[in-house]
């Protein structure tokens, strides 16, 4: 089940990922996300009123995946099968919670850190995982995982500053997605976040351009044009 995800991130760079909004908020940024052409959003689940975010975004979703992050206790799965999920996040590894999100048939992505990490969840037939956190890992990471676990596909998170997307990155934009990019973003007045986690594979070639998260960056859409305004 776990390779939904190859479908569901077909042609996507990035993931909105919308943590501690209320209701409201959270509908707003996932449609402004959407606009943007950005299909996947996750709201993490720590609480009832992240709880109700990510219910009223699966009621808008018409369709398009909306997961629920931070999954990390019996309770909180069961509250994102009540919400209405796409799929499941965790930050770490938890097989007996990966089992459970399968078999309530919510596709799960844990987390890893390490190659036993990564071998555990290989086990469980979880080929699509979290990377976290990305900035701290780096992009040796990337390259040292490629060897033994070709077949693995990475989704890399974490990262909370301008210099650690900037050297993760390569230098590169950290967007690279059909509509939205690093450099459409900017920080909003209010210093709210839309988090975008770059969708990465350890089969690319080079580490450097490959992956990368960025949690510091607010999508505004520009009053003219309907995209996000640049930096």
């Amino acid at each position: 089940m776990n390779d939904w995800f190859t479908e569901a991130f077909a042609g996507q760079t990035l993931m909105a990922i919308l943590r501690g909004y209320d209701a409201a908020r959270t509908v707003e940024l996932a449609r402004t996300a959407w606009e943007l052409g950005v299909r996947g959003v996750e709201v993490p689940v720590q609480d009832e009123s992240a709880v109700a975010a990510l219910e009223a975004a699966t009621a808008v979703a018409d369709g398009r995946p909306v997961g629920a992050g931070t999954v990390t206790t019996p309770d909180r799965l069961r509250a994102a099968v009540r919400a209405g999920a796409a799929f499941t996040v965790a930050p770490g590894l938890d097989p007996e919670l990966a089992v459970a999100s399968a078999e309530a048939g919510l596709p799960h992505l844990p987390g890893v850190a390490t190659a036993s990490d990564v071998q555990r969840a290989q086990r469980l037939g979880l080929r699509w995982l979290k990377a976290f956190p990305a900035s701290v890992l780096g992009t040796g990471w990337f390259a040292a995982m490629r060897g033994p676990f070709p077949e693995a596909r990475f989704v890399a998170t974490g990262g909370d500053d301008r210099r650690e997307r900037r050297e993760l990155s390569g230098g590169r934009g950290l967007g690279r997605g059909p509509r939205v990019g690093a450099d459409r973003f900017h920080a909003a007045p209010n210093r709210r976040r839309l988090t975008r986690a770059r969708i990465a594979s350890s089969s690319t070639a080079n580490p450097a351009s490959a992956t990368w998260s960025d949690t510091s960056w607010v999508a505004r859409p520009s009053a003219s044009t309907g995209t996000a305004s640049p930096t």
